[in-house]
């Protein structure tokens, strides 16, 4: 009966992940980009300047979501568990990688299955390299790979990703002149600020309890045979292409001026047809994932329960994200930048 309910809960959260990432998009966030925590992660970067992109500048209230959700539900059911110290600058310029990984494909792995179930078919290719990260990952982890134990910390060091959350949240209400607000372009394509914040809180809390991971679901498959998490992932999937194909084709609902769901490779939307370095970007993306025990999504809500290591991993993407825009390691709709491709050659070696 317990496994049951677990299995239970992570379908839940797969289906309130994929749903409401089409609500969100629905609302105003970008087509296929409903959540996409790279690309959020490069608005924050930019709403902070470090980056000098004002397009891409917006202190999105869904990352404040997941972090604080993440955290209200570890509080309140007493799993927060105050635990760090395992090669903290490993999981910096690891989460670092992953970010730049993200940056060259143009989405994290939520977008990737988001861009798959909008029909966008360069997202195959990405599927591909990431699962195939993953599977180098776990023959490391067959092979005795072990980053350092984590030991408990003092209370105070699982506090501090939840009080950055909660200034961020005051800066989004408050909008002091310091943070950067862009009324065109990418960051200006956002759904209402209560809305996204209460979408992403409950997405966060629930994902505590069930601990969804996309890389996660499909590394316990390749390593254990064990379907729980992946069972979560595959219903973010079906979820989000069920309710993109009931817009599309029941209600002939528009996002952002585009069909929900336009099946093909060309002109899909945030998607470059350089499929080589999707697949090696994301082939690093699950492949750091794995070896750091979390995508981008799941560092955010293991740092709001009192993961300090994924503290520091959080703060190694957003330092990802700022170089990913300032210094050019990225892909845009024409192709990946020589800056991109250098910089996940160096990631994967």
């Amino acid at each position: 009966m317990k496994l049951f309910r677990i299995v239970d809960i992570t379908i839940i959260t797969g289906a309130l992940l994929g749903i409401g990432s089409i609500v969100l998009s629905m609302y105003g966030n970008p087509l296929n980009s409903g959540i996409c925590v790279s690309c959020f992660l490069e608005n924050v970067a930019g709403s902070m300047q470090l980056h000098n992109d004002y397009r891409m500048s917006y202190l999105r209230p869904e990352l404040v979501g997941f972090i604080l959700g993440s955290f209200l539900m570890a509080f309140s059911s007493r799993r927060f568990r105050v635990m760090g110290g395992s090669s903290p600058i490993i999981r910096f310029f690891l989460g670092f990688f992953i970010i730049i990984g993200c940056a060259v494909f143009i989405g994290c792995p939520i977008k990737m299955i988001l861009r798959l179930a909008g029909g966008d078919l360069t997202a195959i290719v990405a599927v591909v390299g990431m699962l195939f990260g993953i599977w180098v990952g776990a023959k490391y982890i067959r092979g005795g790979f072990r980053l350092d134990r984590e030991k408990e910390l003092p209370k105070i060091n699982g506090y501090i990703m939840p009080i950055f959350a909660l200034i961020l949240l005051i800066f989004i209400i408050m909008e002091p002149t310091f943070i950067i607000k862009a009324d065109k372009g990418p960051a200006a394509t956002r759904a209402p600020m209560i809305l996204a914040l209460l979408i992403s809180l409950g997405i966060g809390a629930i994902s505590q309890k069930s601990g969804l991971c996309i890389t996660g679901g499909f590394r316990n498959l390749f390593l254990f045979r064990e379907r729980t998490l992946f069972n979560g992932v595959i219903t973010v999937f079906l979820s989000a292409l069920a309710f993109n194909l009931v817009l599309r084709y029941g209600f002939n609902f528009e996002i952002n001026e585009e069909p929900a769901f336009k099946l093909g490779l060309e002109g899909q939307p945030a998607s470059h047809m350089e499929h080589g370095w999707t697949f090696l970007a994301m082939t690093l993306v699950g492949l750091a994932s794995v070896l750091i025990d979390g995508c981008p999504f799941r560092q955010l809500v293991k740092a709001g329960q009192g993961d300090v290591d994924a503290g520091v991993t959080t703060l190694g993407m957003l330092f990802g994200s700022s170089l990913a825009i300032s210094w050019m390691l990225r892909s845009d709709s024409a192709g990946t930048t020589f800056g991109g491709k250098i910089i996940v050659l160096v990631g994967l070696i």
